[in-house]
């Protein structure tokens, strides 16, 4: 029994320790500590500019679905359906800002690099070699066409 635990657990220690999911963990961490700073670029930066044309609170912005649409002093709804445009507006302010950063900052110059440091490996000048499979048949289209004789325009069939 001892064995079987040893190998699961060692089977899930080979898992952790995999690149892959120690890039993924540290990815998480840092995605966590960048969407506090979005959140504060919205909330900061992005709400007083939209409260310049109303309310600063993105969330105060609904449209009552079914009246009559009452608000309670703290903007909790007492009576009605509202439609909470508003928060929507927010979080696809905040997706748009993370995924321009993300891509400006980060996608962006990974891939200029990674072209640097292909345009720097030595170039293959010569024909890709063939592989096996093409070599034998080859060979077997040159036998078949020795067995026809030279004066045979039929092609040979394909397996």
């Amino acid at each position: 029994m001892s064995e079987k635990k040893t190998g699961i657990l060692g089977g899930f220690k080979a898992f952790l320790m995999r690149g892959n999911v120690i890039d993924l963990a540290v990815a998480v961490v840092i995605g966590a500590a960048f969407t506090n700073i979005v959140n504060s670029v919205v909330k900061g930066v992005i709400n007083p500019i939209v409260g310049a044309f109303g309310t600063k609170d993105l969330d105060r912005y609904a449209s009552c679905l079914k009246g009559p649409c009452v608000r309670k002093a703290s903007g909790e709804v007492a009576q009605g359906v509202y439609i909470q445009w508003g928060s929507v507006l927010s979080a696809s302010l905040t997706f748009l800002i993370t995924a321009a950063v993300v891509y400006f900052l980060m996608l962006l110059p990974m891939k200029r690099w990674q072209e640097r440091q292909a345009a720097r490996r030595p170039e293959d000048n010569g024909p890709a070699e063939p592989t096996e499979i093409e070599l034998l048949a080859q060979i077997r289209d040159t036998l078949i066409e020795q067995r026809r004789g030279p004066g045979s325009d039929s092609v040979p069939a394909q397996r």
